[in-house]
């Protein structure tokens, strides 16, 4: 079963801030985790939303409108993901519930979707 751990951005992460040393080290750690498990499939972060834009197709039948970034919903942005590769549902929340604050400072937010 295919899932992906969603990580939402925070406000530090929209502003392009790095996170702490001792942040990455601890992602870094859990990624091999992942890779050492041999569930990990793809890991990769977002640049801000600042540099995206929005292809969004508000009247049927005509042409699409695109909305240049930053967006200010920073609730429903991605700052990156985690393709896992298990064998259940209940793995994959054990996999997920293993992620360090991917955000730091309290401000980290996982979402678990199952990949079609």
């Amino acid at each position: 079963m295919l899932f992906m751990l969603i990580v939402k951005v925070s406000s530090n992460s929209e502003k392009g801030n790095l996170p702490s040393s001792e942040l990455m080290e601890a992602m870094d750690k859990y990624n091999e985790e992942l890779l050492h498990a041999g569930v990990r499939v793809m890991a990769k972060g977002l640049h801000p939303s600042s540099n995206g834009l929005r292809i969004s197709f508000p009247i049927p039948g005509e042409k699409p409108v695109i909305t240049k970034g930053p967006f200010t919903e920073t609730n429903e942005l991605v700052a990156g993901f985690i393709l896992i590769e298990v064998k259940s549902k209940e793995e994959a929340i054990e996999w997920a519930m293993r992620m360090p604050d991917p955000q730091g400072y309290g401000e980290g937010q996982i979402e678990l979707r199952q990949v079609f």
